[in-house]
């Protein structure tokens, strides 16, 4: 034994020991104290008996406890690499559903970033409508502006060739003007079918 030894007397079943140990003197007494009542609860049960036979059921008692704490051991420290495996495959679920939420999260961003740009596209169709139609409607009171103006130029004329009252120049300008304005309101009128057409595309689009 070293020096740093404890050395302890105590007393097992009558009998005096003294026991050496690293261990504190207070855990030294509290184990003889252990031996000796176990000794003593097997001499009551068996009744009589040899201090050797008590002290080998004591000893086979003691190893007995000692071998159901370690088992006892031995199934906490499996309970507690399970419970480890357990908390890693927990943790994994919960990775893996922090994973699903924000990818989630991301495709609900995405999907409102599309409808936001399907809407301000929705929005450019309608002004463009909206300026294509007034356009039109710039357009159409042209037409009746021209057409009224046609009307008056070959009524002008009308007059002329029959009160014979202008000479022949004067009625080949007016026929030129007539010409002139019949163009115009051609070219108005296919260009209103043109915007027309135009209106009819957006729509649909818009639908």
């Amino acid at each position: 034994m070293s020096d740093s030894a404890n050395r302890v007397n105590v007393r097992i079943f009558g009998q005096e020991y003294t026991i050496s140990g690293d261990k504190p003197r207070d855990y030294i007494m509290k184990v003889a104290d252990h031996v000796d009542e176990m000794m003593k609860k097997i001499e009551t049960s068996s009744g009589n008996g040899s201090s050797a036979s008590i002290a080998a059921l004591a000893a086979v008692n003691i190893t007995d406890e000692y071998f159901s704490l370690q088992s006892g051991q031995s199934e906490m420290d499996q309970e507690k690499e399970q419970l480890k495996k357990d908390m890693a495959h927990y943790m994994q679920l919960w990775d893996e559903a922090k994973k699903n939420f924000l990818q989630y999260k991301e495709d609900a961003q995405g999907s409102l970033d599309q409808r936001d740009q399907i809407q301000e596209k929705l929005n450019e169709k309608s002004i463009e409508n909206d300026s294509l139609m007034r356009s039109l409607e710039e357009k159409e009171k042209r037409i009746d502006e021209l057409e009224e103006k046609v009307n008056n130029l070959a009524s002008r004329l009308k007059a002329k060739e029959d009160g014979q009252s202008s000479s022949s120049s004067r009625i080949r300008e007016l026929e030129g003007k007539v010409k002139e304005a019949e163009g115009n309101f051609f070219e108005l009128q296919m260009e209103n079918i043109r915007l027309k057409s135009e209106v009819e595309r957006l729509k649909k689009e818009e639908g």
